[in-house]
């Protein structure tokens, strides 16, 4: 049986409190792929020019991601408590890979006679990046950001297991009430909500890529 006995009157019962947890879930994904895009494309944007660096640099966010998560909420406990901000740091740290990655990939795709063209122009280095680079590298920069959320979307499920804000508190209460009429209905609210909330983020940035990449590279 795939859903739980009366899930419609489950949802229609808890939606109110439903809803709450949908945005909670939203804010801390959005709040740490904020925070990643600021790092990420900043690391990204410093490192995109110099082998030993941005090895370094995309061998330590690759690092981050192959740690179980589990594993790495617990070990945030000590040093930053439960709640918010220990969930925020471990899914900062999850989001950096594809955003570094995809802005040293964007960067270094640029067409080298564009950028030699701004430099005879007179243009200095962080204008090129700034006026020239950043926005033909854009499109691959997005698709980083996009996959990064993505990934939280499904990862901050799991930071309920140190009391972060989402979805992931009625999977877990579900997983402690198995066996009970609820259990079912509750996992599976919940975990639609994740799926639902993903696809929204996904078509939002498909829109805001559409809408801040110039005509001439969409088409």
């Amino acid at each position: 049986m795939i859903l739980g006995v009366g899930f419609g009157e489950y949802v229609i019962d808890e939606w109110d409190r439903l809803f709450t947890l949908v945005v909670e879930h939203a804010q801390i994904v959005l709040m740490s792929v904020a925070i990643a895009v600021v790092v990420g494309v900043g690391l990204g944007m410093l490192t995109y020019r110099t082998e030993r660096p941005r090895v370094a640099v995309l061998g330590v966010t690759g690092v981050f991601l192959t740690i179980p998560s589990f594993a790495l909420f617990g070990l945030l406990i000590s040093p930053l408590g439960l709640g918010t901000k220990p969930a925020v740091v471990a899914l900062v740290m999850y989001a950096l890979l594809p955003i570094v990655r995809n802005t040293i990939t964007g960067l270094r795709e640029v067409d080298p006679a564009v950028v030699e063209s701004a430099q005879g122009m007179g243009m200095g280095r962080w204008r090129r990046l700034a006026r020239i680079e950043f926005p033909l590298a854009w499109p691959i920069i997005i698709t980083g950001i996009r996959v990064s959320t993505q990934i939280l979307v499904g990862i901050a499920a799991i930071a309920a297991v140190i009391n972060g804000p989402g979805l992931g508190k009625d999977i877990f209460r579900s997983l402690a009430r198995v066996g009970t009429p609820t259990a079912v209905n509750q996992a599976l609210a919940a975990v639609l909500g994740i799926v639902i909330l993903g696809l929204l983020l996904d078509i939002a940035y498909l829109l805001i890529g559409r809408l801040t990449t110039s005509r001439g590279l969409r088409e």
